[in-house]
């Protein structure tokens, strides 16, 4: 028993070696100045640039333009990752709550065609979309970034499992207690669902927060560029003798993990509750 300890210790700490090497050398590398990088490459060590090359990344207007900064990035990252995953939760718990709770004819197929988009990636409708979007005029604006993404086949899946587990003596005492569906919905279904609606917000946030296509298709302006793009433009300035600043794009990349992580890190129990809680 002890050995085999020893080697799923060890196969584990392989795992997270594995995985933890390319963001230690993309972290060493970005506090290296960019001639250092351009000239040696990766880098293992400590380059003694850390404050400045992440200080000037944050707060250096720069791009094609001479006005994006870090920080804007970092902030429209943001606004794409909340607007994105609170949009899909909202969209899938009123999808779901009237699935179940609501008689209707079809109801049933209607839920099995939301569901069915699962097999459509955002690739094959994304010509189609960026159609619309373009018509309504809503390229290179927030609404046009989050709002084609929003509906969401496996939210609305994950909340009907879990409002098909809710007992119906729940619904019986609602409506002897004189609550409407409103009422039911806010005052029962919401609470209840505190650990499915974090399971589903980690999982939205992320998504969302990494996208690539999408946002490089509904922007051309760099002041709703994302992290993700960002890191892109900063290595296609080689005009000339100008060496791309390598060491702020590792700065770039290291800062895009850095939110992702630590809401899975911070909201991992309930997370894992969300997903797994079965008993209500």
């Amino acid at each position: 028993m002890h050995k085999t300890k020893v080697v799923d210790h060890l196969i584990l700490l392989f795992g997270v070696f594995i995985m933890m090497a390319p963001v230690v050398v993309a972290f060493m590398t970005s506090t290296h100045d960019a001639l250092d990088v351009h000239l040696h490459g990766l880098q293992v060590t400590w380059g003694g640039h850390f404050t400045d090359t992440y200080h000037e990344m944050l707060t250096k207007k720069g791009g094609f333009t001479g006005e994006v900064t870090g920080a804007r990035m970092v902030m429209n990252s943001f606004i794409l990752g909340v607007g994105f995953a609170v949009g899909k939760i909202v969209l899938s718990m009123l999808a779901a709550y009237a699935i179940v709770y609501f008689r209707f004819r079809m109801g049933v197929i209607f839920f099995w065609m939301i569901f069915t988009t699962l097999l459509l990636p955002l690739e094959v409708r994304i010509l189609p979309s960026y159609d619309v979007m373009t018509k309504l005029g809503l390229v290179n604006t927030y609404t046009g970034l989050i709002v084609p993404l929003l509906a969401s086949a496996t939210g609305t899946f994950f909340f009907r499992q879990f409002f098909k587990s809710v007992p119906d003596e729940l619904l019986e005492a609602a409506r002897i207690d004189g609550a409407g569906p409103f009422k039911f919905f806010i005052d029962i279904l919401v609470p209840l669902s505190k650990t499915m609606i974090a399971a589903i917000f980690i999982i939205m946030f992320v998504y969302g927060w990494n996208q690539y296509l999408w946002p490089m298709l509904m922007t051309n302006e760099e002041s709703f560029y994302t992290l993700v793009r960002g890191i892109k433009q900063i290595l296609l300035v080689w005009v000339g003798s100008q060496i791309p600043e390598y060491n702020q794009a590792f700065a770039l990349a290291i800062l895009a993990m850095l939110p992702p992580v630590l809401i899975v890190v911070i909201f991992q129990s309930w997370f894992i509750k969300g997903l797994t809680e079965s008993d209500k």
